[in-house]
């Protein structure tokens, strides 16, 4: 289906929202470390993590390594400062969307790597910062899912 990568996720929240999206669209979660909480059980539960038994979720060391797995795979990035609208890209199966921390977005260098015409934004009002974390992959997942059918639903 689709990948989504969060590099160096913050807010164990927006990722438990993540997890819990992933698992009800059959998307693989990926997550590159290092993140800003842990990831035992006991704190799963805590932060409302706890649906990642329902969903596919891979831990990577870093960024190279998650992009090693996802050779053939066409990738994303989700910026505030993206020059394409996620809503107007044509979407395949196996496609990534790598969305940056909370704080702080993607480093430039990441953005570099893979291009301005692969560089999304989701539109907002003017004068705003951004979107939620969680509520950004929701957006760009569902449009993409859309996009091919809902393919794997009930």
């Amino acid at each position: 289906m689709f990948h989504v990568v969060l590099f160096e996720p913050e807010i164990p929240g927006n990722t438990g929202n993540s997890i819990r999206l992933c698992a009800n669209t059959g998307a693989t979660l990926h997550l590159i470390k290092p993140l800003g909480f842990r990831l035992d059980d006991k704190s799963l539960r805590r932060s409302g993590l706890d649906y990642h038994d329902l969903a596919h979720v891979k831990i990577h060391a870093n960024l190279d390594e998650c992009l090693s797995l996802l050779q053939g795979s066409r990738v994303f990035m989700v910026e505030t400062g993206g020059g394409r609208c996620y809503a107007d890209v044509q979407y395949r199966a196996g496609d990534a969307f790598l969305f940056g921390p909370e704080t702080r977005g993607l480093p430039p260098s990441s953005q570099a790597r893979f291009g301005a015409e692969n560089c999304l934004f989701i539109p907002m009002r003017a004068q705003n910062r951004s979107v939620n974390l969680s509520n950004a992959v929701a957006l760009v997942i569902y449009e993409a899912w859309r996009q091919i059918g809902f393919a794997g639903r009930l």
